[in-house]
């Protein structure tokens, strides 16, 4: 039992360490503003998920922000920015989770990473509009946005920014499923024995 423990424990320190590489290749995306920039670091928390439950997911997703904030810090001193990921990687990585584990297929895996990409989206739009822009304006000392420019942000930015990186990820982490199925299946088979 112990043995086991440790090898789950190594394989999420393993990802999270990952999952914190995947997000320090980050890169701005046109059109967009630059400090929203699309990374791949929600892939390592997919896989696990699918290994060894959701509270992998959430653990790799706390590991990654929590590295991220102590080697790199935050612009506005406070972790808003790590919150906000880490809700958002919560958001896709549950969703995600849970539909592929009533669907369990090829395909199902693409419908669960549509959805958590749609559901992320939405929710992280709400609480741009109501927590994250509102703290970020708190904490950096800047003007207060008036309720329709926030409005007019969470949806020329934010949601499109949520649905291209929820996209992105989709796209390549099914070119990985494809070939690491056998894997995961087989990794989540022995962990749950």
């Amino acid at each position: 039992m112990k043995v086991y423990n440790v090898k789950k424990l190594v394989i999420l320190a393993m990802l999270g360490s990952i999952s914190y590489v995947l997000m320090v290749l980050n890169f701005p995306f046109p059109g967009l503003p630059p400090f929203l920039k699309i990374d791949f670091s929600d892939i390592p928390a997919i896989i696990a998920a699918l290994i060894f439950g959701p509270v992998a997911g959430i653990i790799v997703e706390l590991l990654k922000n929590v590295l991220d904030f102590v080697m790199i810090g935050s612009p506005t001193g406070v972790p808003v920015g790590h919150i906000a990921n880490f809700v958002a990687g919560i958001l896709f990585v549950l969703p995600t989770y849970y539909i592929f584990k009533k669907l369990n297929s090829k395909h199902g895996m693409t419908i669960a990473l549509v959805t958590g990409t749609i559901i992320m989206s939405l929710l992280m739009s709400v609480l741009n509009y109501y927590v994250i822009l509102p703290a970020y304006t708190l904490f950096m000392n800047w003007d207060a946005l008036s309720s329709q420019e926030t409005r007019q942000f969470v949806t020329t930015a934010i949601l499109p920014f949520n649905i291209l990186k929820g996209g992105l990820i989709t796209i390549v982490f099914t070119l990985l499923y494809i070939r690491m199925k056998t894997w995961i299946h087989k990794q989540a088979l022995s962990h749950n024995a």
